[in-house]
C-alpha cells in the first residue's frame, strides 16, 4: 500500500512513513493510492463481531507490512482497554430512522479517542523499533489535544505540543490538556483561533531544517491513520442498520471534515452511504461552499460548538484530491489561491461530484441550544452542543435510509452551554470527578512561529543554532 499527495509533488511512502510523517513535503496531505474494495460478504460478516475484530478487518488491507497480524491485534486491543462501553461505538434510537452513534466513552470523551488512542500506540511501536524519537506538534479547537495528550503522555520516544487557542476552548476541554503532568506533554495556549494554530503547524511543517532537526510528526487529521482508524465506526453502525442489504445516511458534525472524509473512504470500500450530511455551526464555510460552488473565509465566530470554530478545513483537500479526480497539480492550484487570497472556486464538474455524496446544513446558536433542550425533553438523551449541531440538520435529511448522527463528544465537556440550555449540568464521569482540583500547567503565547520554535527546542534540551 503507497500513499501519495493531494499536492502530487511528494515521494510516495508506506504506510508507517506516512503516519510518522504527516503533512506531505509539498504541503498537502497523503491519501491511500488504491483504496481497498470489500465485498459484500466481508461487509456482512461483520455483523456481531467486537469492535476491535471489525477494525483489524477494515484497517489492515492499508497498513501494508508496517505491523505483523498479531502486532496488529495487539495494538489495537490496547487502543480500546481504556473504553468505558463494551461496545465501544454504540448506537441509540432517537427517533423512527433516527440513530445516534455515541462516540464519547474513551478516555477524554469525544470521538478523537478513536483515532488517537490508536495512533499512540501505533507511534510506540514503530519508534521502539527503530530507537528514533520524534516531536508531535499539533493544533486543536478543543478535543483533538486533550486525545493527544492522553494518548502519548508518558512514552519514552515522544515529546508532545498541543497549541490550542486561548479563550476559545470549554473549561473541560483547557483542563484535559493543562492537568497532565509527564515532563513529555506541553499544553501551548496561542493569541488567536483555532486557525491561527494550525497555521503555526502547518509553517513549521514547511520549515524543512526545523521539521527534519527535530523529527516533527504530526497527530492532527492531516494525519491519515487518523483518518483511518475513524472509517471503523462507520462500518460497525451501518452494518448494525442492515448494510450492506440497505445503505445508511449520516450526519456528522463538521469542522476540519476529518471525520465525514472517513465516510467517504468508507464508502469507496463498498459500504452502501446514502449520503453523507455535513453539519455546520454558525461558521458555516463548508455549506456555503456545497451550495454556492466558492470556499470563501470569513471571520472565525466564537460559538458554544468550538471544536467546529474553523473556517481552514484542512481535510477538505483530500475531499477535493477526490473530486477532482486525483489531479494534484489542479488541487495545489486551489490551496495557492486559499492561501493568497482566502478563497477558491470549486470547478463545477468537481462540485457535482461533492454534491453527489456531501449533503449539508447550518445551525445556529439559538438552534443548538433549541436542540439540546428538546432531546432531551423528548428522548431523554443529553447532547453536547456539536451533537445537537449534527441532531437538527440530520433531521431536515431523513429520508428512506435510516439516519445516523455522530455524538461527537459527551455533554460534560460543555457544561455551561449545555446547562443553559436545558436547565440540567452534566457531570463528569467519577475518573474525571477531581479534574476541577488538579493544578493547571500551559505556556501562552503569541502568534509567532519563531518564539513557538524557540520554545519547542528548549523543551526537548535541544540548542535553537545547530
Amino acid at each position: 500500500m503507497q500513499y501519495i499527495s493531494t499536492r502530487g509533488a511528494a515521494p510516495a511512502l508506506d504506510f508507517e512513513a506516512t503516519m510518522l510523517t504527516g503533512l506531505a513535503r509539498d504541503g498537502g496531505l497523503y491519501v491511500p493510492a488504491e483504496i481497498p474494495v470489500l465485498t459484500p460478504a466481508e461487509i456482512a460478516a461483520l455483523a456481531g463481531i467486537s469492535y476491535e475484530d471489525a477494525a483489524f478487518r477494515i484497517m489492515r488491507p492499508f497498513i501494508g507490512e508496517t505491523f505483523t497480524d498479531d502486532e496488529f491485534r495487539a495494538l489495537i486491543a490496547a487502543a480500546y482497554a481504556g473504553f468505558g462501553h463494551p461496545a465501544r461505538a454504540p448506537l441509540k434510537q432517537l427517533a423512527p430512522g433516527h440513530f445516534l452513534l455515541e462516540l464519547f466513552h474513551g478516555p477524554t470523551l469525544a470521538f478523537k479517542d478513536f483515532a488517537m488512542q490508536l495512533i499512540g500506540q501505533l507511534f510506540q511501536a514503530a519508534l521502539k523499533r527503530s530507537g528514533q524519537r520524534v516531536t508531535i506538534v499539533g493544533a486543536t479547537s478543543g478535543d483533538t489535544g486533550s486525545a493527544a495528550i492522553e494518548a502519548f503522555r508518558g512514552l519514552d520516544n515522544v515529546d508532545v505540543f498541543i497549541l490550542f487557542p486561548y479563550g476559545r476552548v470549554s473549561e473541560v476541554q483547557r483542563r484535559q490538556m493543562t492537568t497532565p503532568a509527564e515532563p513529555n506533554v506541553h499544553a501551548i495556549a496561542i493569541d488567536g483561533d483555532f486557525d491561527t494554530c494550525q497555521a503555526l503547524v502547518k509553517d513549521m511543517f514547511n520549515d524543512f531544517a526545523f521539521r527534519d532537526r527535530v523529527r516533527l510528526a504530526g497527530v492532527n487529521s492531516i494525519n491519515w491513520a487518523r483518518v483511518l482508524a475513524q472509517v471503523v465506526y462507520y462500518f460497525t453502525a451501518a452494518v448494525a442498520l442492515g448494510a450492506p442489504h440497505r445503505p445508511v445516511a449520516f450526519t456528522v458534525p463538521t469542522g476540519n471534515f476529518g471525520d465525514i472524509f472517513a465516510g467517504s473512504i468508507a464508502a469507496a470500500m463498498g459500504l452502501p452511504i446514502a449520503h453523507l450530511v455535513i453539519a455546520t455551526n454558525q461558521n458555516d464555510i463548508l455549506h456555503r461552499c456545497l451550495g454556492t460552488g466558492v470556499y470563501q473565509t470569513e471571520a472565525v465566530l466564537p460559538s458554544i460548538s468550538p471544536s467546529m470554530d474553523i473556517q481552514v478545513s484542512s481535510n477538505f483537500e483530500r475531499a477535493l484530491h477526490r473530486a477532482y479526480g486525483g489531479d494534484g497539480r489542479a488541487v495545489g492550484q486551489l490551496m495557492d489561491e486559499l492561501k493568497a487570497s482566502g478563497r477558491f472556486a470549486v470547478s463545477q464538474g468537481a462540485l457535482e461530484g461533492l454534491r453527489e455524496l456531501y449533503a449539508s446544513g447550518r445551525v445556529s446558536e439559538d438552534e443548538t441550544s433549541a436542540t439540546i433542550a428538546r432531546t432531551l425533553r423528548e428522548t431523554g438523551e443529553l447532547l453536547c452542543p456539536h451533537s445537537a449541531v449534527g441532531v437538527k440538520v440530520a433531521e431536515a435529511h431523513l429520508g428512506a435510509a435510516p439516519m445516523v448522527t455522530l455524538a461527537t463528544a459527551h455533554p460534560a465537556k460543555f457544561p455551561d452551554a449545555v446547562e443553559a440550555a436545558a436547565d440540567l449540568r452534566p457531570a463528569l464521569p467519577p475518573r474525571m470527578a477531581d479534574l476541577f482540583e488538579r493544578p493547571e500547567r500551559m505556556t501562552r503565547l503569541p502568534d509567532d512561529r519563531a518564539a513557538l520554535q524557540a520554545l519547542i527546542f528548549d523543551r526537548i534540551g535541544m540548542e535553537a543554532s545547530a
